[in-house]
């Protein structure tokens, strides 16, 4: 599938993949630092922001617009970074293209099958009841998901998926109906068939439980070059919580 995405800056490819709920629009901030040495590519996922919409939602499809990706731009020996979902894509890519990507960096994401926690399943039955023909304004949606969504930051982040349709409607660029279907695909384990020898970075939040010490022991087998760092004072969107602390420890792992 054809995707769209962000470029900014020259160099070396940088390619960044969000995660669930997000879009490209996430990480600007961060590319444009990036983008001081590097060409920095952010798509939007399938059934993602402005990308293409599809009734396949799982993990095989999305390493493949990946590697779509790749080839069509000609991006040669990228670096690859992947948020939450866009971590297991990008682990997924790299141990079935293990010589393609000169490294590797997750943000919050183990390999293992995570349980389907009841936020999620309210968040989406709370995006998908809300009737758009009785919608005037932007405040109205806050409104009605904040009754739901008690953190401000994750409210603002969900509310940047909103936006007019043509005929002056509000909707969700999200495809929320596949999303929720597949959303089990999501949680499950990454299964790899390579293992992946070049320099790989995993950054975790001190206050997540996403990647756990004994998490880190299955990662190192596949990614035997894998360092671990933790964020202080960082929930599980590390690079929204701690900014600086984590372009730090990107940027020293990138000068190696």
């Amino acid at each position: 599938m054809e995707l769209f995405f962000r470029t900014f800056g020259n160099g070396q490819p940088f390619i960044i993949l969000h995660g669930l709920y997000g879009m490209s629009d996430n990480w600007v901030t961060h590319a444009k630092k990036l983008a001081e040495k590097y060409k920095v590519i952010i798509p939007d996922m399938r059934n993602h922001g402005f990308s293409a919409q599809s009734k396949i939602f799982n993990y095989d499809a999305m390493a493949d617009d990946i590697g779509e990706l790749i080839a069509t731009q000609h991006l040669d020996n990228p670096i690859i970074l992947g948020h939450s979902m866009g971590g297991k894509v990008a682990m997924r890519f790299v141990t079935d293209n293990p010589t393609h990507v000169a490294k590797l960096i997750v943000v919050d994401m183990s390999m293992r099958e995570y349980k389907l926690k009841d936020f999620h399943i309210q968040l989406m039955y709370a995006m998908m009841d809300i009737n758009f023909s009785q919608i005037k304004s932007r405040k109205e949606v806050e409104d009605i998901l904040g009754k739901t969504i008690v953190d401000q930051r994750i409210l603002l982040f969900i509310m940047k998926n909103l936006y007019r349709k043509e005929n002056e409607n509000f909707s969700w660029k999200l495809n929320l109906p596949v999303i929720f279907d597949n959303l089990e695909a999501i949680l499950e384990e990454i299964k790899c068939n390579q293992i992946y020898h070049n320099p790989a970075l995993f950054i975790r939040g001190e206050n997540s439980d996403y990647i756990s010490d004994a998490d880190f022991i299955k990662i190192k087998h596949y990614f035997p070059d894998a360092n671990l760092k933790t964020v202080p004072d960082a929930g599980h969107w590390v690079q929204a919580d701690q900014p600086a602390i984590f372009m730090n420890i990107l940027q020293e792992f990138l000068s190696k």
